[in-house]
């Protein structure tokens, strides 16, 4: 169990397998990898990894009491184990959005509990404002909208001043020439017809992120954004997606929040994200006051710092107890 004692940061919960697993044809090409972790029957949720294009890990089976939940975990599109490896044809908001249902018919539940964060958020904002009848509660981490003055603060201007030396190996791969529009530099590196470029690029466009999550360097997640073959679907899909702006238009998940009325939720914020300012968690939070907000000292982005990684763990422990 994790932490319980007065005060005692709570913690993930004991490492535990999928009591089942499989892949579901969506069609346009793509087979998604699915699992379900915790106790057949017991309270549904599914979680929404990051990136977009980060796929899942054995830890986010661990943010859930496995003898009060049955959580569904998926790949996304193109990336984990979901196939084709790093695809971007018919990978769009839309599609996860459509496949999220296809996974809530499977399980046969007419609600459950949504939690994303990151990318995650985004996406769960996205369903939830779509499927306001299917949703139990939103657990929201890192909280991303996705404007364009959000991905121009991470992309061209903003955390840059703040890792400076990050951002240099950031823009390497690039032209000076081509350097004012990072995105769309990039997005010709990664779709282009050089295997060996395109991982280069793949490389250093996810380090950039997993350099800079966390309010402290995590040796972890450098060498897991540098592995090749998770760099590659990881800046590939999410390049693919933000030089789309997400196929949301301006404020979209913002604006349609009323729509989120009457869903329970909880919101966590690291003080200092850099990849997600505060202000936009905030602004949802305004919008949204049917969930409570923890903005959190002393934290990035990442949902393994402590401060983070407690208040989404009581966040599942109480929702367990409801409805």
């Amino acid at each position: 169990m994790p932490q319980t004692e007065a005060g005692a940061l709570r913690t993930l919960y004991p490492p535990i397998e999928p009591y089942a697993s499989a892949m579901l044809d969506v069609g346009d090409g793509h087979s998604i990898y699915y699992e379900r972790a915790g106790t057949a029957g017991a309270k549904p949720a599914i979680f929404l990894h990051g990136g977009p294009g980060g796929g899942i890990a054995p830890e986010h089976r661990r943010l859930f009491d496995p003898a009060l939940y049955d959580v569904m975990l998926f790949d996304q599109r193109g990336c984990g184990r979901s196939t084709p490896h790093a695809g971007l044809e018919a990978n769009t908001t839309w599609h996860l959005v459509a496949d999220i249902e296809r996974l809530r018919q499977i399980m046969g539940v007419e609600k459950w509990l949504v939690f994303g964060g990151s990318w995650g958020s985004t996406l769960g904002l996205a369903y939830a404002e779509t499927h306001p009848e299917r949703v139990s509660a939103l657990i929201l981490r890192g909280v991303y909208t996705a404007t364009r003055p959000e991905l121009d603060w991470y992309y061209q201007f903003g955390v840059s001043e703040m890792f400076p030396d990050k951002y240099e190996a950031f823009q390497a791969p690039i032209p000076e020439a081509e350097r004012g529009a990072m995105m769309a530099a990039y997005r010709k590196l990664l779709t282009g017809d050089d295997r060996n470029t395109q991982i280069e690029a793949a490389k250093a466009w996810s380090l950039w992120e997993g350099e800079t999550i966390t309010l402290l360097p995590s040796p972890g997640l450098t060498t897991a954004h540098g592995d090749d073959h998770f760099a590659l679907a990881f800046a590939r899909i999410e390049n693919h997606y933000f030089v789309h702006d997400c196929w949301l238009e301006p404020e979209q998940l913002l604006r349609n929040a009323g729509r989120l009325r009457g869903i329970p939720g909880t919101i966590v914020h690291g003080r200092y994200d850099m990849p997600c300012p505060a202000r936009y968690a905030w602004a949802l939070h305004k919008a949204w006051p049917d969930a409570d907000f923890h903005l959190i000292e002393g934290a990035g982005h990442a949902y393994s710092e402590p401060g983070i990684l407690d208040q989404l763990i009581r966040a599942t422990d109480r929702f367990a107890a409801s409805a």
